[in-house]
């Protein structure tokens, strides 16, 4: 595909720009792929894996900056897309959040697992594997980049304000940047972009509190909470030590459909629809993430008179629970 992007990328937006970070990203993300390609092509012309060790050296290193690049996909996702869709642009993002998991997908399932086998899988059969995996990586970058760099970027230039941007650039700082980004960690000085509370009491039933306490005693639960009101939008979210889902404060005001890859919407809209119906008051689902069982339960949230207000997204990494025998009654 001749038109698919370059290591020549025409930049549309100047060095420090967020355009220009992800677009700077995706030159050096199509050279790794370019260079595993090559590198897998070189393999095949050896005989035997103690004979290819520097060049097993090179696969491994590549395969790690793609691992590192989650960051580069999590930035789009949950700041770029999420200010596209407060200006009502959905349908460019949830197609990109699609292509997203299927490069998630290819590497994950197909090419990571293959990286795993080094050694164990019969050479001839491992390195023909690398190379069509390769192939198809390299022409799945270089499909949805062009997709970004043509039409998503230029898009989101012309529909965020520049007090936008200002936002977008301190949420990408608190997500992370990757090894390769052309701005590291230690230069985004981290920068916060919650709403100030305010310090006034709140009066509840049972009692009083500061809105700075309230925040800070949610926080200090090991849970991730979410607030979606009874409009579909995304209204809070607490911000707990070691965050499961990266969240940022791009989603606020943004209907929940649109916070969630294309695959999984209608569930989400299920749930939604039988919490406002009075047919479900719970929902819950449990997942395998990153060596955690990660159990995940929406709450329907009504008052005393039954009137739907909205539901809550309550989210926990329960492998430690999960291991709890008999008693324990000291400290």
């Amino acid at each position: 595909m001749d038109q698919s992007v370059s290591g020549n990328t025409n930049h549309i937006a100047p060095p420090g720009h967020p355009v220009h970070t992800l677009m700077t990203e995706h030159e050096r993300l199509l050279g790794f792929a370019a260079k595993l390609v090559i590198t897998a092509n070189e393999l095949q012309s050896t005989n035997n894996y103690d004979s290819a060790g520097e060049k097993l050296d090179e696969i491994r290193a590549l395969i790690d900056l793609f691992k590192d690049s989650e960051k580069h996909y999590l930035r789009e996702e949950n700041v770029i897309f999420a200010y596209l869709d407060k200006h009502e642009v959905s349908g460019p993002t949830q197609v990109m959040w699609t292509e997203h998991d299927g490069i998630r997908d290819l590497k994950k399932q197909e090419l990571y697992p293959l990286i795993d086998q080094i050694g164990s899988k019969p050479y001839a059969d491992f390195t023909s594997e690398l190379s069509k995996q390769s192939r198809n990586l390299q022409q799945r970058l270089m499909d949805h980049f062009f997709k970004e760099n043509n039409i998503l970027f230029p898009m989101a230039l012309d529909v965020l304000s520049e007090s936008e941007w200002e936002e977008v650039t301190a949420q990408f700082k608190q997500i992370g940047y990757c090894e390769f980004s052309p701005i590291s960690n230690d230069e985004a000085e981290q920068t916060a972009t919650g709403v100030s509370a305010s310090e006034g009491e709140i009066q509840f039933s049972t009692g009083t509190l500061s809105a700075h306490v309230l925040e800070n005693m949610i926080n200090a639960l090991p849970i991730e909470l979410t607030f979606i009101d009874d409009q579909d939008s995304v209204r809070y979210f607490s911000q707990p030590d070691d965050m499961l889902f990266t969240r940022t404060a791009a989603v606020i005001g943004n209907k929940v459909q649109n916070c969630h890859p294309q695959k999984s919407v209608h569930l989400v809209n299920q749930i939604v629809a039988e919490f406002k119906s009075g047919s479900r008051d719970l929902a819950e689902f449990w997942i395998d993430m990153a060596g955690k069982k990660v159990h995940i339960r929406y709450f329907a949230v009504r008052d005393d008179a039954g009137k739907y207000l909205g539901c809550v997204e309550m989210t926990q990494d329960i492998s430690e629970i999960q291991k709890i025998e008999g008693q324990k009654r000291l400290l």
